[in-house]
């Protein structure tokens, strides 16, 4: 929901796996809830909103390509508050761009939930 001037969608960033890989992926990541965490949805994209067209050809970023027996794993990406600055219109605004993230002297250890 928008609160004040920021609004807009939610932005995914999407990684294939195979099926037997998902428990992993989901046991692993949902451990760093400080980073991306856990994903929010595997599977059809149109359950969430996406095509498998849209996937070919991202608003944001770079596209991925899936090979043979992979599902979409999607997560929520650090660009949804981009997509949110970008519709306050701010004059200004410092952030990061896609497939640029924010570097730290934090370790992996530190952020493991």
């Amino acid at each position: 929901e928008p609160a004040g001037p920021f609004g807009g969608q939610l932005v995914v960033s999407m990684r294939p796996y195979l099926t037997s890989q998902i428990e992993a992926v989901v046991d692993i990541t949902g451990r760093y809830p400080g980073a991306h965490g856990a994903p929010i949805h595997w599977g059809d994209p149109d359950a969430i909103g996406l095509t498998l067209s849209a996937l070919a050809s991202p608003s944001w970023g770079e596209s991925v390509r899936m090979r043979p027996g992979e599902v979409p794993v999607f997560w929520a990406c650090g660009v949804t508050p981009q997509s949110a600055l970008l519709e306050a219109k701010l004059p200004l605004a410092i952030t990061h761009a896609p497939g640029h993230m924010f570097v730290s002297d934090l370790i992996d250890s530190e952020l493991c939930v």
